[in-house]
């Protein structure tokens, strides 16, 4: 069992309730769930499931309604204050210490995804020093006409000194919901959509400095992937792999149980952390400190910290393991849905990794040996009859962590939107989430994949 369960079980309880789909799946159980299920789904899992938006220009921060910030130039365009909009005081909900901060806002052009989405989920990028920190929110129009409050996606900031980054819960308008970091129609039967939306973007400074976050890219992917308990098979592409770290979270077992319970429900950071250092990144011996010189691969233990969400009581937040990642220089970072298996050569062709989430029985994933109501992978390439190589974290050692896992199995695992729990429950699957890392300046073949799967 790898990422903790117990916040995203109640997603997956309201969204199988509401028969949506879903960010995760339901609390594992020991028994096999029933052997007769619908069928395969004829539906086409590649196109018009999956639109992404990201603004990350100068002339996209150009745009949109500038209410104290403004955009800077560079090799890196962003976003930063300029003169302060107000003050405000901000209680922290994990600490409860109020602090007064400066702030100023940005809030993008209405954006009409070409899929009217069912869920979003925002990421972004950013420097955050000392002395900052900022909220992202999301508003929208419904299909009928009608709109959406903002809704807070996340309070963020890469270090933990000034505020403790969460996200918040108990977001509804009776019709949508926030769970944790998905925005998610709450019956999607009812042929409800997100129409429209636009993002807000607030950058806080500790009063009376000129310290400034720095955004360099938000967006969000929206979706409206059709329930199916299977999809279709694809057809190999594609033989190769990619030399990526192997990190295990599971030696971590024990260690810093403030962050999520320890190394058992880091496989969301780990498999962030093992990405980042394929890229060349990691963090410095400063950075790594604070850790007990006795723990191997330290840097795990610094990924889980600083991608641990204290309201979702996880590490698994997948837009602030985005942030992260981004949070590395160079880097870009952003969670998406891809469409298939063959989205994911398109991108090791181009040697990119990809980080993938998915939710499983024992029996449903041949080698594996566990299940899991959530979990999180690196895809490294494939074999040359088409099987999936994972570094998978939930393996005993780091030289346990390379996988090989077939191809249907895990091709089906990945990309349903319901699924049957030990106790045959119907329950949500994940329905493709990813999490992509690549340099903010791709090769021409990188940026030729990126574009395939909808990124660039």
């Amino acid at each position: 069992m790898s990422r903790s369960a117990s916040r995203r079980s109640v997603l997956a309880a309201a969204l199988a309730a509401a028969a949506g789909t879903a960010a995760a799946g339901a609390v594992p159980a020991a028994a096999s769930a029933p052997s007769a299920g619908p069928g395969p789904d004829p539906a086409d899992p590649a196109p018009g499931t999956v639109a992404n938006r990201f603004w990350s220009t100068f002339t996209d921060w150009r745009s949109g309604t500038a209410e104290g910030t403004r955009a800077v130039a560079g090799h890196r365009p962003g976003l930063v204050v300029g003169v302060p909009l107000g003050r405000t005081d901000y209680t922290d909900p994990h600490t409860g210490l109020t602090s007064s901060w400066e702030y100023a806002r940005w809030t993008s052009p209405a954006h009409a995804p070409a899929v009217p989405a069912a869920e979003a989920i925002a990421s972004w990028n950013a420097r955050t020093p000392a002395g900052t920190w900022l909220q992202v929110e999301l508003s929208g129009t419904y299909t009928d006409g009608t709109a959406t409050p903002w809704f807070v996606m996340g309070r963020w900031a890469s270090g933990d000194g000034d505020i403790r980054r969460t996200s918040v819960d108990d977001q509804t308008d009776g019709r949508s919901t926030v769970w944790t970091d998905t925005f998610s129609v709450d019956d999607p039967a009812s042929g409800l959509r997100l129409a429209s939306y636009r993002l807000r973007l607030t950058l806080y400074r500790r009063p009376g400095t000129a310290l400034t976050p720095t955004v360099w890219r938000v967006g969000a992917m929206a979706s409206d992937v059709p329930d199916r308990f299977t999809v279709p098979a694809s057809v190999p592409g594609l033989a190769r792999e990619l030399t990526v770290p192997r990190y295990s979270q599971n030696i971590h077992v024990g260690q810093y149980p403030e962050y999520d319970n320890g190394g058992e429900a880091w496989c969301s950071p780990t498999s962030s952390q093992m990405i980042i250092e394929y890229w060349g990144r990691k963090p410095s011996a400063e950075d790594l400190a604070w850790v007990n010189p006795d723990y191997a691969d330290p840097q795990v233990c610094h990924a889980a910290r600083y991608t641990y969400d204290h309201q979702y009581q996880g590490c698994g937040n997948w837009p602030f393991n985005a942030a992260y990642a981004a949070s590395y220089p160079g880097l870009n970072a952003v969670v998406t849905r891809l469409r298939s298996l063959t989205d994911l050569e398109t991108l090791i062709r181009a040697g990119i990794p990809a980080i993938t989430s998915q939710s499983f029985l024992k029996e449903e994933l041949t080698g594996a040996g566990y299940g899991t109501s959530g979990h999180l992978m690196t895809v490294i390439g494939f074999t040359a009859t088409g099987d999936v190589i994972a570094n998978d974290p939930a393996s005993p050692t780091d030289e346990a962590v390379r996988r090989i896992y077939r191809r249907r199995e895990w091709e089906n695992i990945w990309l349903r939107t319901k699924r049957y729990d030990a106790s045959g429950k119907v329950v949500s699957g994940t329905g493709g989430v990813c999490y992509l890392y690549f340099p903010d300046r791709p090769t021409p073949a990188q940026r030729a994949a990126l574009r395939a799967v909808g990124v660039l």
